[in-house]
């Protein structure tokens, strides 16, 4: 089996399927992870917006693109803000009539590398999974009838894990996949901010690591299986992606992966030929796994 190692992989890409009319959107692209899937998406030929929630800095990701000989499109966008989230929806179809590809990856996190604070819980369940999911749901309606090429990417952690959960009560919660729904995600999700907010989650069962993010990261994770059950039959494919420890803002610098490592496997992972693409996967390397077993 091939190696699931990022750091070790090649820029070797699937059988083209696309062209410069196949349109990507990637969120929170104007650094790191997000800047390199969007740079090479662009030197694949694709037609790709970049979105950042910060206008300047968008505008700064593409000129520096520009300056690389590559072009993409930019439009604001706050997946934490639904407002935001209308506003570009409404941009994308009057400008551009659909779309082929969403990489949902713009996520924060408020904890130093050795920290838990879950100060910013809700900030970060909006952003993480909140926004993604809302963002996903209002585009939809979007995407192009195109058999076996529409696809959702939804770049992810190995944090959000089942595995990661100390109380079997909340892990069955989300692995009973033949139970599993958005409202029971959301009651999950509800919880969660409701023992920050009491103060008694600590002692819960709730993932030990960046806690708050690992939350956003399991309830992401779970609604991509739902959202995958749910669209299998409208030909739009739905994984999610570990990128591994990388070097970004997030993590401070440190990491075993650069962004521009991780993105290469994003992109061929997004780029996977229709036939071959599976659904309600998650991507650890180049493995897909089943959710509900990690």
């Amino acid at each position: 089996m091939a190696s699931t190692d990022p750091s070790t992989q090649h820029s070797c890409i699937p059988t083209r399927w696309w062209s410069r009319d196949t349109l990507a959107v990637v969120t929170g692209a104007n650094k790191g992870i997000g800047f390199e899937i969007v740079k090479q998406l662009c030197e694949l030929g694709l037609t790709v917006i970049l979105t950042a929630r910060d206008e300047s800095k968008g505008l700064e990701a593409l000129e520096l693109l520009k300056a690389k000989g590559l072009y993409a499109v930019f439009h604001c966008l706050d997946v934490s803000s639904s407002h935001s989230i209308l506003d570009f929806v409404y941009w994308l179809r009057t400008c551009f009539g659909g779309l082929d590809i969403l990489v949902n990856n713009a996520a924060v996190s408020f904890n130093a590398l050795h920290e838990n604070s879950v100060e910013h819980a809700e900030t970060v369940l909006r952003t993480n999974f909140y926004g993604p999911k809302l963002l996903t749901d209002a585009l939809l309606p979007l995407f192009r009838q195109s058999p076996s090429k529409s696809r959702i990417l939804n770049v992810s952690s190995r944090l959000g894990s089942l595995n990661k959960l100390q109380d079997p009560v909340l892990k069955q919660v989300l692995q009973d996949e033949e139970k599993l729904s958005e409202e029971t995600i959301d009651d999950f999700v509800k919880k969660f901010l409701d023992q920050v907010k009491l103060g008694t989650w600590r002692d819960a069962g709730w993932p030990k690591i960046w806690t708050d993010y690992s939350v956003s990261k399991l309830a992401l994770n779970s609604y991509s299986v739902v959202l995958a059950s749910r669209i299998k039959d409208r030909g739009v494919t739905v994984n999610c992606f570990c990128p591994g420890f990388t070097k970004t803002t997030m993590t401070q610098g440190e990491g075993k992966y650069t962004a521009e490592e991780v993105a290469r496997l994003a992109v061929r992972i997004a780029l996977i030929p229709g036939p071959e693409l599976p659904t309600g996967k998650f991507f650890v390397g180049r493995k897909p796994a089943f959710f509900s077993k990690l």
